[in-house]
Parts: structure tokens; sequence; C-alpha cells
């Protein structure tokens, strides 16, 4: 039997991780996970860990739910592959596809599926300026995004999302795509003396000032998440998405809802832009979708794009080799269904989604923590270096990485995006497992200040 040491240096010779620094992992060595249940972890060496981040913002329904290992069972053993190509269709993606016109707003009667988000996103370049082409419009090809956004890692996931870093890798964004800044409050607002609602409008409005710049013939459509997920969880302020709509509306631009994240229950509705308010004409997902089990992702179309593809149109030339595969999709509809069945959106919005929300204003009153958030089950945690002037940490100290440190040590999977520590747990989390959470976090907070105090970093 393998131990740690044997899995680590296997990893090391063979195994490119993504967004790692390969040499560093290589010393350092991969934590090899073994097993999962509900909401915890087991690594080789028997350490259990609680997951606040499920996963990577995927395993709603928690890990271990049967009824998602048998519906892949069956359906390996049925059908375990065919393509969406050549006119056909399986029973899972056809089944799955009403599913999902159920369950999302009412403007979404149809879905083209992928194999993850960054597809998704992918797709919803090319149809957006497949759209246009068919009005008429063929100049009408740029898509707005914004800063810090996260929109996936292929080539237009990426140039999507507004992640300098990966901008500055391959030569990023790739043509008619532009971004504005983020409605992230505590940098943009709050040293501008605007409260939450005041700057929801203003950043809102640099959407509008960005249509007009371009010349309103040239976009196409304005993409967003809800909120920002591995930017931090920014959630806007209410006023943001409301104004955003109102933009987008105006000028006749398309409205993208990137719910790769939000979706499924995260927020405390089925999909992010009901909780916020939006009518988005196109809609991408994945994660949730299957909380993680397999991979799938899609984008919901909206009848105002779809009557134009499926009634102007000839043959939209996209797709891929896994586009409702029938094993991810059967997943997909016994996932659906239990989240339905176990009334998953109601358990966040009405009790655990509160429940979280009260637990972290009493974390904000931690010494480290600058401001405390949470939207559904998505919470964030900003460390600064002096409460009283919100005065940031010296950066090459790593405030966050030093805190995410302390939590892979104490059992806790936390992640650090910059200074904010955020999470985003499996939905099926109860109120005594929060509690379970928040005391591992005020644990860490509280060594990661020791260590602050050591290192005199404190204002």
């Amino acid at each position: 039997m393998r131990t740690t040491r044997d899995w680590q240096d296997a990893d090391a010779r063979h195994f490119l991780h993504p967004f790692t620094d390969f040499r560093s992992l290589a010393r350092k060595g991969a934590r090899v996970i073994t097993r999962a249940d509900g909401i915890h972890l087991w690594d080789s060496d028997g350490h259990r860990i609680l997951d606040a981040m499920s996963g990577l913002w995927c395993v709603n329904v928690g890990y271990g739910q049967r009824a998602l290992v048998d519906a892949a069972t069956r359906q390996l053993s049925e059908l375990p592959f065919y393509n969406a190509f050549f006119q056909t269709a399986t029973p899972p993606a056809i089944e799955l596809a009403e599913l999902l016109a159920e369950v999302t707003p009412p403007q979404f009667e149809h879905v083209f599926f992928t194999g993850s988000g960054s597809e998704g996103n992918d797709t919803v370049v090319r149809m957006v300026r497949r759209y246009w082409d068919l009005l008429g419009e063929p100049g009408r090809d740029v898509i707005i995004s914004r800063r810090n956004a996260y929109h996936g890692s292929t080539m237009a996931g990426a140039s999507l999302g507004g992640m300098s870093g990966m901008h500055a890798q391959g030569g990023l964004p790739i043509p008619g795509i532009v971004h504005i800044e983020q409605p992230y409050w505590w940098a943009h607002g709050r040293p501008h003396g605007w409260s939450r609602d005041e700057f929801g409008l203003v950043a809102a409005r640099w959407l509008e000032q960005e249509i007009l710049r371009l010349g309103p013939e040239k976009v196409a459509a304005f993409i967003g998440e809800p909120v920002q997920g591995a930017g931090g969880v920014i959630v806007p302020p209410a006023t943001y998405w409301p104004e955003v709509q109102r933009v987008c509306d105006r000028y006749g631009v398309l409205l993208v809802s990137d719910e790769v994240i939000c979706g499924f229950g995260r927020t405390g509705r089925w999909f992010g832009c009901e909780t916020m308010g939006t009518r988005p004409d196109l809609m991408t997902f994945a994660k949730g979708v299957t909380s993680g089990y397999v991979p799938l992702g899609g984008v919901m179309v909206g009848e105002r794009v779809a009557r134009v593809l499926i009634e102007r149109g000839g043959e939209f030339a996209h797709g891929y080799t896994y586009s409702g595969h029938p094993v991810a999709c059967a997943v997909g509809l016994a996932n659906v269904r239990l989240i339905r069945d176990l009334g998953l959106v109601e358990h966040v919005a009405n009790d655990v989604g509160p429940y979280l929300a009260q637990a972290y204003a009493d974390l904000a009153g931690h010494p480290l923590v600058g401001e405390a958030e949470t939207c559904g089950l998505m919470g964030a945690l900003l460390l600064v270096r002096d409460k009283a002037t919100g005065a940031a940490f010296d950066p090459a100290w790593e405030a966050g990485m030093v805190c995410r440190g302390h939590c892979f040590r104490e059992g806790l999977i936390m992640r650090a995006v910059g200074d904010r520590m955020i999470i985003a747990p499996p939905l099926v989390i109860t109120r005594t497992q929060i509690d379970e959470m928040v005391a591992l976090i005020r644990r860490c907070l509280d060594l990661t200040l020791a260590d602050a105090r050591a290192a005199g970093q404190l204002g």
C-alpha cells in the first residue's frame, strides 16, 4: 500500500497541477485527499478536514450522495457514451434539458451543453456574435466584462475574465473583449466616502460610460458573475445589478449571467440572477449542476437569442465531443432532483444562510477583520493591518497565505484571495456544522494575529 510520500513522489514526477508553481509544489509535496463524506474530507495521513470550499465551489449536495453514484452506475451500464452530433440525442440529455427549463427563470427554454464552465463561456462568445450576425449587425461584437472577474481559463474564458495575472501569460485578452472596474465597495467606494448604495449606482454607470465610449452599435453583451467568486466573494451593493439591467435594456445589449459558482442554490435562490433581480439573456452554468461528481457545464439560452438562432440561422458551427454526455447528464438529473427533494435552496435562504450571516457579523469584531460579508452560503473576511483605518498589510507578508496555512494545519479548507479569506461550504451544511466551521475560522484568525504581532505587522 502506498504511503503519503509515495503518492507525493509520483505526483511530483508526473502530474502538472492547475494554477500551480510546479517547482514549489514538488519541493513541498501535494496534499493527497483519499475520501470524503458529507462536508468533510480525509487525507492520506488520516486527517479529517472540514471542506468550507465545496471542493471548488461545486459539491453543493455534499460528498457521498448515493443517488448520484447510482445514477452514474446505471447510465454507464446502459449507454456510457454517445455524442450529440449527427442529429442524435440521448434520453439523459433530453430529460436534463427539460428539468433545467423548469428550475431556471422563465425566459429560458433551451440549453447548450458543454463539459465545463470555461467551455460554456467560450460558447457564449460564439453564440453572442452569431446572434448579432444573424440580425445583420456583425460589427456588434464587443463583449464587456469586469476586472478581477473569473470566467474560466480557456482562451476566451480567460479573456472574458479580468485577472491580470492570467492576461500576462499568453497574450490575452483576445480582440473584442474589454473590461470595466469591479463593484468592490471596500476598494473603490469606501475611499470616496460613498455609501454602498451610492457606490452601486456609480459602478453600474461605468458600464454605461463604456458602452457610450465604444459606441452602442459595437457592443454585443455584458457578462458578470452575480457575486464575484474567485475574485474574492465580492458582493455588489443592492443597487448595482438593477442599474446594470437598466443600462443593458436601454442600449439593447445582451446580459450574460455567469452562474458557474452562484447557480443551483448557492445564493439562496436557484440562480444568482434571481437573488440580484436581473433578467439575463444567457446564463452559463457548471459545478453545482452535478455537484462536481462528474464534469458538466452549459449555457441556458433565453428566448430572445434562441428564436434568432433557430429561426434565422443555418448551422451553428460550434460544439464539443462531450456536449450532453449521457453519464454526466444522468448525474445532473439526479443532482438537481436531489437539490429539489432536500429543499436545499430553501435551506440556504431561510436557515443556514441567515445563520452564517449572523456568525460572520460576529467575526467582524475580530481585530484582523476589516470587512465581513456573506451572500447565501458564500462568505468573505478581509484581513487588515489596522482595524480603525482599514489599512492593508504589507503585500510581501502575504497575510492571506499565512492564515490559509493555519487553516490547513487546523483541519479547515478556506481559500485566500489576496487578503480576503473566502468560503463556500456545501449546501447541506447544518447550523451545528457552521458552528464547527466558524470556531475553526476564529482559531485560525487568532493564530494569524499572533503571527502578525510577532512579525511587527500590526498598525
